[in-house]
């Protein structure tokens, strides 16, 4: 028997059949007895009609090969780099994907479209890994279209349920940030504390005045992701907290803020503390240094435990898939993702507080060492150890602000793609047209409106996305717009990243870039101001449930 690869699915009763199928050869699917359709992940219920009537039923083994990416640095272990990743669709239904793994695969011989085959490998426990290899002279298949176009995702947009708006009751009050850096080798919870000060401190209040607290994601300790949450600083600051929250199901990185601010308006609290620290660079180092003991071989239940016994490790295999998808329907290319990297690294050069402010070059760029196809080095943001905190207070105490306000003209937050990374839109990053949209439907503002853009940038590709999800250019137009980089420039027509980014400032996830867009609605950014701007919109997420604000200077 060979040797498994872990992490091993999390199985329930609902999911066993699946990875059991392999026993005597066959493939099996989940399918409706009502509609017929075929569901995957299984399901309770149909997601097309809602039936209760569902049934195991062999399938054919044969599929259309529609994403694959050939993983060079996110090693998984049993599987010797580089090795592909692949979504493919059955013939049955092409409207469902399967993870997948190209055994003995290449990227230089697939090609979307391509007709695949089961062949399953005895991953030990009982588990059998469904692969899929090309079949010999079948020739390719146009790609399925998304159940959903980017206009009908559109469409479904909720109406407000009432004219009034929470962001009304709200300003973005004061913003600080500890000192941001790779391997600084201090506690996560010293750096959040120290940019919780600052942000207190810059809005002109005492610590006592804090009546709530909001994080994201949580109590995460592990993996560099968090100080340990409200619990952590509240042991720390003892601020008896009116109102608390902090949690990952939420709109992104900023879904701390956007509970802060529904606080604020019910009245649960005055001033709220809204924070995120990451100590990714420190927490390797340990690990390396063997102080914080190595994980393995645990099952994971997470959206991506569908991918991991075949390698995809890390949300870059699945936005990858996404990138080249993006691709072959619009044209896209290495060097359009190339221009959002050159464009962070010049902003980053005008910021003291960038970790990489060297100039980069289209040529360094594109011979970057490969990461997962179609991303390279410069293709990912830059791990590292920080904290960004920001005050959300309530509308009627800016008179007595000692900075200068910043107020919220809409939120975006509507869930409208499916949560599934692999089942959901295609072609873009998930939760990025659903969220774009729901954000205009609340303001009057357009985006020729905007002064300035934050968008989210763990990959260039997630900034790609968001660019045309929130209308600055129309679907499948970003090779055009940011064709050269003018568009995107300090000087051009939508000034993207300004600090720099996640590329080259620091992955701070979203709350970076949130801390930007206050700075520059104050005027306050010093060589990287843009000049006169009043209105921002500012991303959060990435394959996570996101959410997008607008924020504005009276």
């Amino acid at each position: 028997m060979p040797d498994p690869v872990h992490p091993l699915p999390f199985v329930t009763p609902l999911t066993k059949f699946f990875w059991s199928a392999g026993a005597d050869g066959q493939l099996r699917l989940q399918q409706c007895d009502e509609c017929r359709t075929f569901v995957h992940p299984p399901k309770p219920v149909c997601t097309t009609c809602g039936s209760e009537k569902l049934h195991h039923q062999i399938v054919s083994g044969q599929a259309i090969l529609v994403g694959f990416t050939e993983n060079h640095r996110f090693a998984a272990p049993g599987l010797p780099l580089p090795y592909v990743t692949a979504q493919v669709a059955p013939v049955e239904d092409p409207a469902i994907r399967i993870t997948t793994r190209i055994p003995d695969g290449k990227a230089a011989d697939l090609e979307l479209g391509m007709l695949v085959a089961v062949e399953f490998e005895d991953a030990g426990e009982g588990f059998w890994l469904p692969l899929f290899r090309p079949v010999p002279g079948a020739g390719k298949r146009p790609l399925p279209e998304d159940a959903e176009s980017p206009a009908q995702i559109v469409a479904r947009v909720r109406p407000m349920p009432v004219r009034r708006k929470f962001e009304d009751d709200v300003v973005l009050s004061g913003v600080g940030a500890s000192r941001i850096g790779r391997r600084l080798m201090v506690d996560p919870l010293a750096l959040t504390v120290q940019a919780c000060r600052e942000a207190v401190a810059d809005a002109g209040l005492e610590m006592a005045d804090i009546d709530g607290l909001a994080s994201y994601p949580g109590g995460a300790l592990e993996a560099g992701f968090g100080e340990g949450g409200v619990t952590a600083l509240e042991s720390v600051l003892r601020l008896r907290p009116t109102w608390y929250n902090g949690g990952a199901e939420t709109f992104g990185p900023a879904g701390s803020v956007i509970a802060a601010m529904l606080a604020v308006s019910a009245g649960l609290a005055r001033h709220v503390l809204c924070f995120r620290t990451v100590w990714a660079t420190t927490h390797a180092e340990l690990l390396k240094q063997g102080e914080i003991p190595m994980g393995g071989g645990s099952r994971s239940a997470s959206d991506m435990a569908l991918g991991l016994p075949f390698g995809a490790t890390s949300a870059a295999h699945v936005l990858a898939q996404n990138a080249q998808r993006h691709f072959h329907r619009y044209g896209t290319t290495r060097e359009t993702l190339g221009w959002i990297a050159l464009n962070q690294r010049a902003n980053a050069a005008r910021n003291p507080e960038a970790i990489y402010r060297t100039p980069l070059t289209m040529d360094e760029y594109l011979q970057a060492r490969p990461i997962t196809t179609p991303f390279g080095l410069y293709d990912c943001d830059v791990p590292c150890d920080g904290a960004v905190a920001v005050v959300v207070s309530a509308a009627e105490t800016a008179g007595d602000l000692a900075s200068v306000p910043v107020r919220v003209e809409a939120a975006g937050t509507q869930l409208i793609e499916r949560v599934e990374w692999v089942q959901s839109t295609s072609a873009h990053e998930p939760q990025t047209i659903g969220p774009a949209a729901h954000l205009w439907s609340r303001t009057d503002l357009r985006p020729d409106d905007v002064d300035v853009a934050q968008l989210y940038d763990g990959f260039t590709f997630n900034c790609l996305s968001w660019i045309e999800a929130l209308g600055f250019c129309g679907i499948g137009e970003a090779k055009d717009f940011l064709d050269g980089g003018k568009n995107i420039a300090l000087d051009g027509q939508l000034p993207l990243n300004t600090h720099g980014g996640q590329l080259s400032h620091g992955r701070t996830h979203g709350m970076g870039l949130l801390r930007e867009a206050i700075v520059q609605l104050r005027g306050e950014a010093g060589e990287r101001q843009v000049k006169d701007a009043r209105t921002a919109v500012v991303s959060s997420g990435g394959l996570t449930p996101s959410g997008v604000l607008l924020l504005r200077r009276d």
